[in-house]
């Protein structure tokens, strides 16, 4: 199981690198098009929309070629994604690439996911964060490389990296053997039918949990499209508010995500013992608190330690809420987390599209304040999740 988690981390913090490398160099390349930040947003949305697709079909892509077999094929696709993304072909093309690169990426967190919270009975928020913690490192390191790389006019080789470690991914998958937890990976569509013949299916989303579900779907649309927003456009935003060069604005990502990676290594245990639901809703009134401060920031330094607080803020939402989700909904461990990682996709494809659209069209401070909007609806919506799983808690005493 340990050797699982961490060829998991590897992959979670591949997709961390993929998450944030097309807009880490955003502004390079959007200079590089002559396209403005609303073809920038198009483009993400693009991408994210690969990832919902990627979520969605990976049980059909399980069933056929098993949950190894499916990784195997997301991370090859993703690596011919980055390679082409190098290679800068025309701008249309550039769309097509980005689907490729989403469907991989979204895949991969979709069916790891799925295992760990599936395969985990005890401290799974440890399990899931640790995770989180990996994909953190990832996002905040891409930033610092392309920051390098575009400094040396090497920008396009940004994506070289990413494909890279999915290289050493696909074989770590391939050459990988976990013990009796093969049998799980390798399982293909007639032998699931034998062992899981009475899944519940959408028959265990009725009345209340159908409520509950569609409150965590958007909470996920809310959150990552806030998440991803932040991690694509801060540069951007730097650049239009403060006239920073690219290369400094790209390091406010590396600065988000080190917060996020210092605050996922605790966020599991600190979520285990105060409980899940606290640590939602307090993360979320955190994150409201510093968004509503970020449109009065004009200095630099200021807008940097924001940014740092905000990532620790943010940093446990996404890993902790997943489970917290999973437990409000018994026995639908398989089905709830792509889901809810699908309902992220959404807001992570259409949240971005309306950023961009918004930094062509207002103010960099309007667009901040956008964002402020969005945390409001995730206190709202975890201070309902509160609510609710105090209820059941007192009911069950």
């Amino acid at each position: 199981m340990k050797k699982l988690i961490w060829i998991g981390c590897l992959s979670y913090f591949l997709i961390g690198l993929a998450h944030v490398v097309l807009g880490s160099v955003l502004p390079v390349v959007l200079e590089h098009y002559h396209r403005d930040y609303s073809q920038g947003g198009t483009l993400i949305f693009a991408q994210f929309a690969g990832f919902l697709v990627g979520v969605l079909v990976s049980p059909w892509f399980n069933r056929r070629f098993g949950k190894r077999g499916g990784l195997l094929i997301a991370t090859s696709l993703l690596c011919c994604a980055e390679l082409l993304y190098m290679m800068l072909p025309p701008w249309g093309w550039m769309y097509i690439i980005a689907l490729a690169a989403g469907f991989g990426f979204g895949m991969i967190e979709a069916v790891i996911g799925t295992i760990i919270i599936s395969a985990i009975k005890r401290n799974t928020a440890v399990a899931m964060s640790r995770l989180e913690v990996l994909f953190g490192i990832g996002a905040m390191v891409m930033p610092l490389i392309a920051s390098g790389l575009i400094e040396a006019g090497y920008w396009r080789t940004s994506f070289a990296v990413v494909a890279l470690f999915a290289i050493g991914a696909i074989v770590l998958w391939a050459k990988g053997s976990f013990g009796e937890m093969d049998q799980v990976l390798d399982r293909r569509a007639a032998s699931e039918k034998i062992a899981r013949p009475s899944s519940p299916g959408m028959r265990a989303y009725q009345g209340k949990n159908l409520f509950v579900l569609i409150l965590f779907i958007i909470f996920f649309f809310l959150y990552v499209g806030t998440e991803m927003s932040l991690a694509n456009f801060m540069p951007a935003m730097l650049i239009e508010k403060m006239r920073m060069k690219e290369a400094g604005a790209a390091l406010s990502v590396t600065c988000f995500w080190i917060a996020m990676s210092i605050g996922r290594i605790f966020a599991g245990y600190i979520a285990e013992k105060f409980e899940y639901r606290v640590y939602v809703l307090f993360s979320c009134l955190a994150s409201v608190l510093l968004l509503i401060l970020l449109p009065f920031t004009e200095q630099v330094g200021s807008s940097f330690a924001i940014v740092l607080l905000l990532g620790l803020a943010m940093s446990g939402i996404f890993s902790i809420t997943l489970v917290f989700a999973s437990k409000l909904l018994p026995g639908t461990e398989e089905a709830t987390p792509s889901i809810l990682i699908a309902s992220g996709g959404v807001g992570g494809a259409v949240i971005p599209l309306l950023t961009g659209w918004s930094l062509d069209h207002l103010a960099v401070s309007q667009t901040q304040w956008m964002f402020a909007g969005f945390a409001a609806g995730l206190v709202i919506i975890s201070a309902v999740a509160f609510q609710l799983h105090k209820a059941s808690y007192q009911k069950a005493l």
